[in-house]
């Protein structure tokens, strides 16, 4: 298939489904997501459909805004002081000596700063750039995992990143997600949602930080069940039938102020 006929067919399938995975239209047109995040970049440039990170959607009020992300540069700009916030609460929560990982997203980037000021942490992370941001403390030591580069967010994702994190240990795991509901966290992304339950299971304890947004939401991919998570730091309290269940699956929260 060519490229053009490729596009107009994804357009089309867009169009009917009101919103495509890369994964879905990958397998679907037989060929690479890289190939198929090409396609969308252009064809969001052109106006055809929308692109977001990891899905695309049609150009249509009937497209639900909740069942997406947005893309990954708005989100870093997206609930800035409240990610702000919930960083320097989150660097509180450890100590030098500690070993962490850390998955990539907006939040986990302004972790990544705050932490930077404590000496002697023991970071792995898929994420060039908060590998450079905790780097930075020249006392702490960072390994990157490697894998296929995902250019769009910055991330090394895949089976070979996968593979890599299974040679570590880890005290805690740092991690945000798409979404949290009463029964579980969730991402958007398979390959990211691989990642970070790859991290959860080579960690003793899981600290997910995420703003008040992702509360109360639902996403595509299980990541892990509230019970395997020992902390949520967020912006604002939970609704209330949400915080009962947090409190049940013996999740500490913490609310941090802007």
């Amino acid at each position: 298939m060519d490229p053009k006929a490729r596009r107009d067919e994804i357009v089309a399938f867009v169009s009917l489904r009101k919103e495509v995975s890369v994964e879905e239209l990958a397998s679907r047109l037989d060929v690479s997501r890289e190939t198929v995040r090409r396609d969308l970049a252009l064809l969001d440039d052109a106006g055809r459909l929308r692109k977001y990170h990891g899905s695309a959607r049609a150009l249509s009020p009937e497209a639900d805004p909740d069942a997406t992300e947005s893309p990954y540069a708005q989100r870093l700009g997206h609930n800035r002081d409240a990610k702000k916030a919930i960083a320097l609460a989150a660097a509180r929560c450890f100590q030098p000596g500690d070993t962490l990982f850390i998955d990539t997203g907006s939040t986990t980037v302004a972790v990544a700063e705050a932490l930077a000021a404590v000496p002697h942490l023991t970071v792995i992370t898929n994420s060039p750039r908060i590998a450079a941001l905790v780097a930075a403390n020249r006392t702490s030591k960072v390994f990157m995992v490697g894998g296929a580069f995902n250019v769009e967010v910055g991330e090394n994702l895949g089976p070979l990143a996968v593979e890599q994190i299974r040679n570590f240990r880890a005290q805690h795991a740092i991690l945000t997600v798409g979404a949290l509901d009463g029964a579980s966290i969730m991402d958007f992304d398979l390959q990211e949602a691989e990642i970070a339950r790859a991290m959860i299971e080579r960690s003793e304890r899981v600290t997910i930080v995420a703003d008040h947004s992702k509360l109360g939401r639902k996403a595509v991919f299980d990541v892990a069940t509230l019970g395997r998570i020992a902390r949520l730091i967020t912006d604002a309290p939970p609704p209330p039938a949400l915080s009962g269940v947090l409190a049940q699956a013996g999740v500490e929260v913490i609310v941090a102020s802007a």
